[in-house]
């Protein structure tokens, strides 16, 4: 299917500019959207459901081309056919010199994905955009009413706009990169896979279950998590790797701090650190330093001055008369040395919330992001919190330890991962999980 429209051309908006620099190898920048249905997905009502929301969201049908500069992108006539899934997960989307979508929609069995390149939008603008899909997909397949909307609808240009300029404020940008500087963290090593494929590891728990072991702890389900996660690091650490501190990189969503319906990157990261040496075998030693740290790199100003300095970069005019081979090279050059920096990613995408007429019919949601090292996306659905994790190594040895963490506080663990990683846990002590392998 095509259209007919005059193409348009759009920059790439600020979190976008590093993004196809910095995809490469088993990091290939696309990350996916599952929702696992309680029944067979139909392939022509999926199809029909696709064509009907991407009018809604039409930034999503362009094609990424090189410019003196700066990427950009531009409107295409080119149409998303919805396919049985076959191919191992996020695969690239980007193949430099080839116009092709930047998105994909496939199904296997119960499970409809999505997946995107990251120039395009984050987790949630994509959530948005998803959500819009299984909602048209369910009102046809189930004859709902047509006035179903999403919760957080809003118009074709709310979805459209650059939040980052249009909340840019200049300062001291370039100064405030400088002080953001990471230090030297423990990395997370194994046997790479030796075609590069992502390997991804579900693990599926009761949201109530976990938000009371939160309270417990006095403490919120976002530092419960990445605490947890920093416990799962030590216990694979050996005594002179402690002296390293543990990093772990957390995105934030912009728009719970600017007000915004873009569909379109909005996010920042804040890195938490821990030093090791500080834990004690409580996992209050943990959730004390890390809660601190999410309180001070959240308090308001830290996030504009977050945000403004990420936009720094694209508003100084020497960078921007810096020719795009140049630029590649620099800013590969800079995210080496910043992942360097970083232990591993944790990005919480948070409660996924539907109306109520759709519910019934959903089992789950899920995510994952591709890494050089690893990443693990969090969300919740009802009462189905998931941990997806993405790795290009053969094994999960820090999941499989976080894993055993909530499985000693009395949760209990769905476990389930992609074809060829179906022995995962075969030494592992995991009394209370239940596994299942799943075409992710």
């Amino acid at each position: 299917m095509a259209t007919n429209k005059k193409a348009n051309w759009y920059e790439l908006d600020n979190a976008a500019k590093i993004v196809p620099s910095t995809a490469r190898g088993a990091n290939t920048r696309v990350f996916r959207l599952c929702c696992e249905l309680k029944e067979e997905v139909d392939c022509q009502i999926l199809q029909e459901a696709l064509d009907h929301t991407i009018e809604e969201f039409p930034f999503f049908n362009c094609v990424l081309h090189r410019g003196m500069f700066w990427y950009y992108l531009e409107d295409s006539n080119l149409w998303p056919v919805v396919e049985e899934e076959n191919t191992p997960a996020c695969l690239p989307l980007y193949i430099p010199g080839k116009k092709n979508l930047l998105y994909r929609v496939n199904y296997f069995g119960r499970r409809i994905n999505l997946e995107m390149f990251h120039v395009l939008a984050d987790g949630t603008g994509a959530f948005m955009f998803f959500k819009s899909i299984i909602i048209r997909y369910l009102q046809i397949k189930h004859n709902l009413s047509e006035d179903i909307k999403p919760i957080d609808e809003f118009s074709v240009e709310e979805k459209n706009v650059d939040a980052f300029s249009d909340n840019y404020s200049r300062q001291r940008g370039l100064k405030q990169l400088n002080e953001m500087k990471a230090v030297r963290a423990y990395q997370v090593t194994g046997e790479v896979d030796d075609n590069l494929l992502p390997h991804l590891l579900e693990a599926t728990v009761s949201s109530q279950k976990f938000l009371d072991l939160a309270h417990e702890y006095d403490t919120t389900v976002g530092v419960l998590c990445v605490s947890l996660y920093i416990k799962a690091v030590i216990q694979g650490m050996n005594r002179g790797q402690r002296k390293r501190h543990i990093v772990v990189s957390v995105p934030v969503n912009l728009r719970q701090f600017f007000s915004s319906g873009t569909a379109r990157n909005f996010f920042g990261v804040i890195n938490i650190d821990y030093d090791p040496e500080d834990y004690n075998g409580d996992l209050k030693s943990i959730i004390e330093p890390v809660d601190m740290d999410f309180k001070d790199k959240l308090a308001e100003d830290n996030i504009e001055k977050t945000m403004n300095s990420y936009s720094a970069l694209e508003h100084n005019i020497a960078i921007k008369m810096v020719p795009l081979p140049i630029k590649d090279f620099v800013i590969g050059r800079f995210d080496r040395a910043a992942k360097r920096g970083v232990t591993t990613s944790m990005s919480n995408l948070g409660r996924i919330k539907m109306p109520a007429e759709v519910e019934e019919y959903i089992d789950r949601f899920s995510a994952f992001m591709t890494a050089s090292s690893q990443q693990v996306c969090v969300c919740s659905f009802k009462d189905k919190m998931t941990f997806g994790e993405v790795s290009p190594y053969k094994t999960h040895k820090t999941m499989l330890n976080f894993i055993r963490c909530l499985t000693e506080a009395g949760i209990e663990v769905e476990l389930g991962t992609n074809d060829y990683d179906i022995e995962v846990h075969k030494d592992a002590d995991l009394s209370k999980v239940q596994s299942k392998n799943k075409r992710k």
